[in-house]
């Protein structure tokens, strides 16, 4: 429900209401700004009120530019992480939502360069029809200003031949405005789920055109094109008593308000909006470069069924915790990319290990390479904050759906490994394990931790520890056939473990009312690693479930991020 959404989230919740907060008071006052005050009266008489539409989304896009990199500064991250270790760890775990925080900037990053874009598109139409009206009237006066000398001038187009494609790819602000937005499109476009899952490098090398949007950014408004009365003219010709004489003067004018008005640049001041950001950003460059030159030590490979490359590793200093993730650099095939890896080892095992299927060039590239010989292997992290919650409840449902299951390969092993060592912090007594594919070739190797786990409980006589279901949601006619020919068997045709592969999805409001019959007093915990719909309905399975009697069966929702 919202309201413990809001318990768990308070902190995600607090950062939100304050960006829409902030955003929304700087789009207001700016807005209210230029619509109103006296020193862009003339501005407006040409513009209109896409001056404020321009300038209040500017000031949006400044302040959203300024956060956008603070999210991904990984190892700052960590640190603060590590300095509020003290702190809850509902708190810690709201870090972990950095990129979404991230995409979130970007998107509004988006829609303020969409209205920053049109309102100036109104604006360029605007000075050009002034530019060639000869009405006499104010906007037409006001355009005809730079023949009166070079401080006069209001409208930065001097000529009636000017095009809008003219002013787009010949002023300094119109072409670092088409090269930001085409930079923010195809940045935003290759950062599809799909793209990052299938073309990582496509996602990887269009995101590094960040610097180009930074380096546009900062020289964009330099030119000042748009202009505000000075402060010294306002003195001397204040438009609200002269702004009519401009339209019907005499050539012997006497009166106060025959000088001109003088007019000035809006300074540029994109640039102190991000020159901090930028500076944590560089260091967190050259932090992640002194990480990458410690060496690692590849101390063995494995190669799993369906292409799938197990590498155990050792680095001096290394320390990890389970549902942690890296970044592997391989110099051999590119020194620029860097690709993230879920842990599948456990902190209790003296080397960490991942697992790499192939999917991508990348991918395809570091598999051929490792048959043939061990390249060099640049390792960032670990990252992320550890999924200890699953070791806090005596019942845990875990759920795991196609890639999602790789977490758990860290989360089951460190289980096993406190539960021999009789760990005081270890609470489960039992744990159910759900575990959702479309089908088991890329995941073989994890077919056989859970059959070696099995054997492990089997032979300390803690079978019953561990009960898991397969489901197995595609399969085709060769596996129907199978089955069918192997039903009696003790061991699962599929898998080769001893539980049954069950096909098709899960009914789980069967699956949570077995385990309410079989542990009416406990508080069970529900952890998922999946798809944003499977949350859904599970945490609607977790409410239907709950008792309302604190005596009885409790169930708990924990999505995880990884």
């Amino acid at each position: 429900t919202m309201g413990n959404w809001l318990v768990n989230h308070w902190f995600s919740a607090a950062v939100l209401a304050a960006w829409l907060g902030i955003n929304i008071f700087l789009f207001t006052y700016y807005f209210l700004f230029f619509d109103r005050d006296e020193r862009y009266f003339y501005t407006r008489a040409i513009l209109g009120s896409a001056l404020a539409w321009a300038r209040a989304s500017a000031k949006c896009l400044n302040f959203n530019s300024m956060l956008i990199l603070l999210p991904v500064c990984r190892n700052l991250l960590s640190f603060l992480r590590g300095t509020c270790s003290c702190c809850r760890r509902t708190l810690r775990k709201q870090l972990d939502h950095n990129l979404t925080f991230h995409k979130l900037v970007a998107y509004a990053l988006a829609l303020l360069t969409a209205v920053h874009t049109i309102a100036h598109l109104f604006n360029l139409e605007r000075y050009n029809q002034s530019q060639q009206a000869t009405d006499g009237s104010l906007p037409a006066v006001l355009s005809k200003m730079h023949l009166q000398g070079s401080n006069k001038w209001l409208n930065p187009i001097h000529s009636n031949q000017t095009t809008v494609e003219y002013v787009a790819f010949t002023t300094i602000p119109g072409l670092t405005g088409v090269i930001i937005t085409l930079a923010l499109i195809l940045m935003v476009t290759s950062s599809t789920e799909f793209i990052r899952r299938n073309y990582f490098e496509l996602f990887w090398y269009t995101h590094h055109l960040f610097l180009v949007y930074f380096a546009g950014l900062v020289i964009h408004g330099i030119a000042g094109l748009v202009r505000g009365q000075t402060e010294q003219s306002m003195a001397e010709v204040h438009p609200h008593h002269c702004a009519e004489y401009l339209t019907q003067r005499d050539q012997n004018c006497t009166h106060s308000c025959c000088k001109d008005p003088e007019f000035g640049s809006i300074p540029a001041e994109s640039w102190k909006w991000v020159l901090a950001p930028i500076i944590l950003y560089i260091f967190e460059r050259i932090l992640r470069v002194w990480r990458a030159q410690q060496k690692v030590a590849v101390t063995k490979v494995v190669m799993h069924p369906a292409r799938v490359l197990e590498l155990q590793m050792q680095k001096k200093g290394f320390c990890m915790e389970v549902g942690q993730y890296i970044f592997v650099n391989c110099p051999a095939i590119s020194a620029l990319e860097w690709h993230p890896f879920t842990l599948t080892s456990a902190p209790e095992e003296d080397f960490f290990s991942i697992h790499i299927r192939a999917a991508g060039d990348w991918t395809e590239r570091l598999i051929d390479t490792f048959q043939v010989e061990i390249p060099r292997i640049e390792v960032d992290g670990p990252f992320g904050t550890a999924s200890e919650d699953v070791f806090q409840y005596e019942v845990a449902m875990l759920v795991g759906a196609g890639i999602g299951v790789t977490p758990f390969a860290s989360i089951l092993k460190s289980i096993w490994y406190k539960f021999q060592q009789a760990d005081q912090t270890l609470k489960t007594k039992k744990i159910y394990f759900y575990w959702l594919c479309r089908d088991t070739g890329a995941f073989a190797w994890f077919n056989d931790l859970l059959a070696s786990l099995e054997q492990k409980m089997a032979e300390s006589g803690k079978a019953d520890f561990l009960t898991y279901r397969l489901f197995l949601t595609g399969w085709d006619a060769s596996i129907a056939n199978n089955v069918a020919l192997h039903f009696d068997t003790a061991t699962d045709t599929v898998t080769g473990l001893k539980h049954k592969t069950i096909f098709g999805r899960p009914m789980w409001n069967m699956e949570f009312a077995a385990v309410a019959t079989a542990h009416p007093r406990s508080v069970v915990g529900v952890f998922l690693c999946g798809p944003e719909a499977l949350a859904k309905s599970l945490q609607k399975s977790c409410h239907q479930h709950s008792s309302l009697d604190p005596r009885k069966v409790k169930f708990y929702f924990n999505k995880e991020n990884f």
